[in-house]
C-alpha cells in the first residue's frame, strides 16, 4: 500500500511539473512577437458577428498569429473575448498574440485620410473618391442622388449637391460610397446647425436658398475677410430682385452639359440653362458646389454694406461697389487697364 501511495505522489508531482511547464510555455508563446506574412502590409477583414474562433482562423490564414491555439490562449488570458470588434485591421510588423487581441478589442481598424476641399461639385468629389482608391466614381454619383438623406431639411432636393460637407474623413479602405455620402450629409447637418438654420429662417431664407448662396460665395472667393462682403452682395441682389450674374453658375451649367473646356467666353454667358444667372434672374435652382462652414456662416451673417457689385483684382481679392457707375470704373481699372499694362510689361520684357 505504501508503495502505491509513493508512486501516486510521484505521479502528481510529475503532472504538476508538466502542467506548470505547459502553462509557462503557453504564456511565453502568446508573448512572443510573430509574423508569418511575407508582404510589407497585411490586412485582415473581420466581418460583423464573427466569433473568436472565426477571427483566429482569419488571423492564422493571414500569418498574423502562429496558430489558432495561440490566439485562443491569448483571448483567454486577456479576458476580452466579448470586446473583439469587426473591421479591417492592418498589420505591418511582428507583434504578440496578446497585442493582436488588444488591437482588435480596441477596434483600431485601419483608416486612411480622404480630403474634399471646399467648393467641389458632387462630380468632382466622385473623381477624388476614385483617385484615392476608395471605390468607383459612378458609385459615388449614384449615392449622391439619394436626396432622402437631406429631405428633412430640403424637401425639394433632387440630389445632394451642396449637402456633402467638405472636410477630411478618416475611412477604412474600400468604404462604400453610400456609407461615405451618408457621413458627409451628417457632417453638413452638424456644420449648418440648428442655430444657423434658425437664423437663416428668421431672415427669410430656406435651407436650400442659404446653401445655394453659400455655394456662390465659396466659388467666388477664398478670402475669409471677403466672404461676408460677397454674401452681402448676393443677399442685396436678392432683395433688389436683381440677377445674380455669377460666372460660377455659368461654368456649372456648362459642366453639367459636358461643354466646359476650362475657359469662359462672352458667348457662354448666353448658354441656355436655369443655372445661368446671366439669363435667368434670381438664384439658380440649387447649390453649385459644396460650401464650407465659413461660407454658410457668411450667408446668415452678411456684412452690413450696400454693395451690389464686385470685380476681381486678379490676386484672389475683389473691389466692391454700390452703384453701377462705380462698378464700371472698377471694371475698367482691373479688367481693362490692368491687362493692358500687363501686356505692355510683358512686351517690354520680350524686347529686352
Amino acid at each position: 500500500m505504501m508503495r502505491w501511495l509513493g508512486r501516486l505522489a510521484i505521479l502528481l508531482v510529475i503532472l504538476g511539473v508538466v502542467a506548470g511547464g505547459g502553462a509557462w510555455w503557453a504564456y511565453t508563446r502568446v508573448q512572443a512577437p510573430y509574423r508569418g506574412a511575407a508582404d510589407a502590409e497585411t490586412f485582415v477583414d473581420i466581418p460583423a458577428g464573427t466569433g473568436p474562433i472565426g477571427i483566429g482562423a482569419r488571423l492564422v490564414s493571414a500569418g498574423v498569429v502562429q496558430d489558432a491555439w495561440t490566439f485562443r490562449v491569448a483571448v483567454l488570458l486577456s479576458g476580452r473575448a466579448r470586446e473583439l470588434k469587426a473591421g479591417e485591421y492592418r498589420f505591418d510588423a511582428p507583434i504578440t498574440a496578446l497585442e493582436v487581441v488588444d488591437t482588435i478589442a480596441r477596434g483600431d481598424v485601419d483608416t486612411r485620410m480622404l480630403t474634399f476641399r471646399e467648393g467641389l461639385t458632387m462630380a468632382e468629389m466622385a473623381v477624388v473618391y476614385e483617385q484615392r482608391g476608395f471605390g468607383v466614381a459612378a458609385d459615388f454619383i449614384t449615392a449622391g442622388r439619394n436626396a432622402s438623406l437631406i429631405n428633412d431639411l430640403d424637401p425639394t432636393a433632387r440630389d445632394l449637391e451642396g449637402y456633402l460637407f467638405p472636410e477630411t474623413y478618416a475611412l477604412p479602405r474600400h468604404t462604400p460610397a453610400a456609407q461615405l455620402v451618408a457621413q458627409m450629409v451628417a457632417g453638413f447637418k452638424k456644420a449648418f446647425d440648428e442655430g444657423l438654420r434658425s437664423a437663416a429662417a428668421a431672415d427669410g431664407l430656406t435651407v436650400r436658398q442659404a446653401v445655394t448662396v453659400a455655394s456662390l460665395v465659396e466659388k467666388e472667393t477664398a478670402s475669409g475677410d471677403e466672404r461676408p462682403l460677397v454674401a452681402a452682395v448676393y443677399r442685396n441682389r436678392m432683395r433688389s430682385r436683381m440677377g445674380m450674374q455669377a460666372d460660377p453658375t455659368v461654368i456649372y451649367a456648362l459642366q453639367k452639359a459636358g461643354k466646359y473646356d476650362g475657359n469662359l467666353s462672352k458667348a457662354d454667358l448666353q448658354f441656355d440653362s436655369p443655372y445661368n444667372t446671366y439669363r435667368y434672374a434670381g438664384l439658380p435652382p440649387g447649390p453649385i458646389a459644396a460650401p464650407g462652414r465659413a461660407s454658410l456662416v457668411a450667408v446668415v451673417n452678411p456684412a452690413a454694406v450696400d454693395y451690389l457689385y464686385f470685380v476681381s483684382r486678379n490676386d484672389g481679392t475683389h473691389v466692391f461697389a454700390t452703384t453701377l457707375a462705380e462698378h464700371n470704373k472698377n471694371v475698367f481699372t482691373w479688367q481693362v487697364e490692368y491687362f493692358r499694362n500687363l501686356r505692355r510689361a510683358q512686351g517690354s520684357g520680350t524686347r529686352k
